[in-house]
């Protein structure tokens, strides 16, 4: 379980201001290094983790360990699963704080972070990122089995260099492409079970990689703005609002498709394919609902991209919970 680019869960470090929207805030006075409390300061190194986008990689890890074991997995290596994986997401995103420490101060969603706070260095960042690295896949290696360990570092290395120093700033397709890291928890938790290869978990890959672009974009759209600002290309800033509403419809129906695909695949019962099938029209129907909106010409945010984004986490935390149940009762 490893790293989900900021995009396949990307944590809301602050809410904006529904009066006035897209306006970002001027950074709050930086808070003292020196001095702080032991607490302020662990604190800080666990928000450096990004600990909301842990969260939901561990949606996508857990019950693809369920599906692999066709049953309940052993414990012990769900628990290691789950304490590396996370340690190897956390990573990657400290990091990707170092990384973005200049933009972040210019973004109302990141402007609370602890490098815009200067409660961290950027030194002592890039440390602890890559200390958790080190460990998260030695304790792969060593307590899992080597493909798990390889598929961390893999996406850890990936969305450093690839998504964050490559991609971010200087395309509009960034989240596409540099979210093959946020789908790797799906290979890791796979491997960490069956210390091999299927076609399943590829088309649980899929469906993680089609579903990043609309999740991602619709909250792109609310905080199009901070994009901008930072001189970030995501598509609702280089793009109308009614290409990136119409190109995340497209996505979402190809997420829809790659999840049925799933059930003849692996084989899975009906519990799984009524769930599919029951997200799925709910999810389309969403996206046809902000379609419908920009045609008739509304616009900003008028059009509630957030109730998509929001529904999207939803959608992919149940059809993954159908994941895990299934094997259970199938």
């Amino acid at each position: 379980m490893t790293v989900l680019s900021n995009k396949r869960g990307v944590e809301l470090d602050e809410p904006l201001d529904e009066r006035s929207p897209g306006a970002p805030a001027a950074p709050e006075p930086v808070a003292e290094t020196a001095g702080r409390s032991i607490g302020a300061s662990v604190r800080a190194y666990v928000a450096l983790t990004k600990p909301r986008v842990i969260e939901l990689l561990l949606i996508t890890t857990i019950p693809v360990m369920f599906l692999a074991q066709r049953g309940v997995p052993p414990l012990s290596t769900v628990l290691l699963t789950f304490s590396f994986g996370a340690m190897s997401a956390g990573a990657a995103n400290a990091i990707n704080c170092y990384i973005d420490r200049d933009i972040d101060v210019k973004m109302r969603r990141t402007r609370r972070r602890p490098l815009a706070r200067a409660q961290v260095t950027p030194a002592r960042a890039l440390v602890f990122g890559i200390t958790l690295a080190l460990v998260s896949t030695a304790g792969f290696f060593f307590t899992v089995n080597p493909l798990s360990a390889a598929g961390s570092l893999f996406a850890i290395l990936f969305y450093v260099f690839v998504y964050s120093l490559l991609l971010k700033r200087r395309t509009s397709q960034n989240v596409v492409w540099g979210g093959i890291a946020g789908c790797m928890p799906v290979l890791i938790g796979w491997t960490a079970i069956t210390n091999g290869l299927a076609w399943t978990p590829f088309v649980l890959f899929g469906v993680v990689f089609l579903w990043t672009p609309p999740h991602t974009w619709t909250l792109a759209m609310r905080y199009r703005e901070d994009y901008a600002v930072a001189k970030v290309p995501m598509l609702p800033v280089v793009a109308t609002e009614r290409r990136v509403i119409t190109e995340s419809l497209v996505y979402s129906y190809a997420t829809v498709a790659c999840s049925l695909a799933l059930w003849p695949v692996a084989g899975m019962g009906p519990v799984y394919g009524a769930v599919a099938v029951v997200l799925g029209l709910v999810f389309l129907g969403e996206g046809h609902r902000l379609l419908k909106a920009v045609r008739a010409g509304v616009t900003g945010v008028h059009l509630r991209p957030m109730r998509f984004f929001h529904l999207s986490n939803v959608y992919l935390a149940l059809l993954f919970t159908a994941v895990a149940v299934d094997p259970l009762l199938h």
